[in-house]
């Protein structure tokens, strides 16, 4: 439902026309809009990284997606009798008498086609291929939860509740930061087990309270004893 929200009201409005003004010096304002929408959909906390966001929603980076929608009409000009096929093919010298742009569409069409696999027919594809090849070069322990990139991630059903709580340990598992990720509204940091703190690596490893029943493992697999564990067992976050 909030992946859907976020499509419909941010990102649609976000990336309409982006074949024309993506190439703009400007585009970074419209990425500071799309990220601070990705926090609420998948409610993590600050600080996360942004690529991590993104991984979560299950929606590719802005800039993946605004290069696709330079590559996709580009390849549709390809096609023999399109409009835009003789522009492409033959692009206008430079001192043809015509609007001056710094980063006009020709070119950066032209490269995106010279760049891209000749297998991945649709742009979407070809966006896909490469999120999924970024991700694989990652660092970030994320990937022991989400090896690989997509739009239909594991939870992603889940209640928000559920869903809200598996991304936070995923985010969170590994990273030492208690002022961010403290569970509960108690003011002090003390967990109900008798820990000094209640850290997301607390919870999930070790708490004998609220650590799912699996831990790390249930966490990537999502069985039904974790899924239930989230729903009903973990403390609210």
């Amino acid at each position: 439902m909030f992946r859907t929200d976020t499509l419909a009201l941010v990102h649609s409005t976000a990336e309409y026309c982006a074949t024309v003004w993506c190439r703009s010096a400007h585009t970074r304002l419209i990425d500071t809009a799309v990220n601070d929408a990705l926090p609420i959909e998948t409610g993590c906390m600050r600080p996360t990284p942004a690529d991590n966001l993104t991984i979560l929603a299950g929606i590719q980076p802005a800039e993946l997606r605004r290069n696709a929608a330079t590559l996709s009409p580009g390849r549709r000009a390809m096609a023999p009798k399109h409009l835009l096929q003789p522009t492409l093919t033959h692009p206008p010298s430079a001192n043809a008498r015509r609007l001056n742009s710094r980063h006009p569409f020709v070119p950066a069409a032209q490269q995106g086609i010279s760049l891209s696999d000749n297998n991945f027919v649709r742009a979407a594809r070809w966006a896909d291929h490469q999120w999924n090849a970024e991700w694989a070069d990652n660092p970030t322990r994320l990937r022991i939860f989400i090896p690989d990139t997509g739009t239909h991630l594991l939870g992603m059903t889940l209640a928000r509740r559920a869903w809200v709580r598996l991304n936070r340990f995923r985010t969170g598992v590994g990273r030492f930061c208690s002022c961010l990720y403290k569970w509960g509204m108690a003011s002090s940091a003390a967990c109900e087990c008798g820990a000094e703190e209640q850290t997301v690596d607390h919870v999930a490893l070790q708490c004998p309270t609220h650590r799912p029943p699996h831990g790390l493992h249930g966490l990537t697999v999502l069985d039904d004893e974790t899924t239930e564990s989230l729903l009903n067992i973990c403390p609210e976050i």
